[in-house]
């Protein structure tokens, strides 16, 4: 593995996703297979930033209109009706990556599920260099596999690390890990730890 043309991706690991006290903990949504993936990936995130890799944050935003309130998806509210004015704010506590994994070299906001729609995502990745990503976050159905997939039609080498992402259930992470095999290459965290040599 090349870290200098190397990025790990960290899709959507935001307070507001994760914390107790973000937007999802508030509204009773959170899942202990979501909150274990940062402490589970911070040996790794330690290990790439001491080899002078590339770290990589997605945010999913909710971009404020008039008087701060949130353009919201249709979809979205419907599937999240508790979503409000202040949440996945820009600039907010809420909206940040968590504190363990910090910090990132780039950080991209995103409004849908895949980082590459109508962000700088892919401008950035080329700028850098990058042309190969390990890819952690959540979830592994939504903004991990949209992600991915776009990744791969833009040619670029991906890795995503099975237990370095999550679902609000396991069943479903599993489904979406074995809909990725032909896109990329599926690793666990030791195993992209031995590859780096740490």
């Amino acid at each position: 593995m090349d870290l200098a043309t190397t990025a790990l991706l960290l899709c959507d690991l935001q307070n507001d996703f994760i914390h107790p006290d973000g937007a999802y903990g508030r509204a009773g949504q959170a899942a202990p297979q979501i909150e274990a993936v940062p402490v589970r990936m911070k040996p790794l995130a330690d290990l790439v930033r001491k080899h002078g890799g590339w770290i990589v944050s997605t945010h999913f935003t909710l971009v404020p209109g008039k008087a701060g309130e949130p353009f919201i998806s249709p979809h979205l509210k419907k599937l999240r009706p508790f979503l409000a004015k202040g949440d996945f704010l820009p600039g907010s506590w809420g909206h940040d990556l968590v504190d363990g994994l910090k910090p990132a070299d780039i950080q991209v906001e995103k409004v849908a599920f895949s980082a590459f729609y109508m962000s700088r995502l892919e401008w950035v990745l080329r700028k850098a260099g990058i042309t190969h990503l390990v890819v952690s976050g959540i979830v592994t159905n939504g903004g991990v596999a949209s992600t991915v997939r776009d990744a791969h039609v833009r040619d670029f080498e991906v890795t995503v690390i099975e237990d370095g992402c999550a679902a609000f259930s396991p069943q479903v992470h599993a489904e979406a890990i074995a809909g990725l095999r032909p896109v990329a290459h599926i690793a666990t965290i030791a195993e992209v730890i031995a590859e780096i040599g740490g």
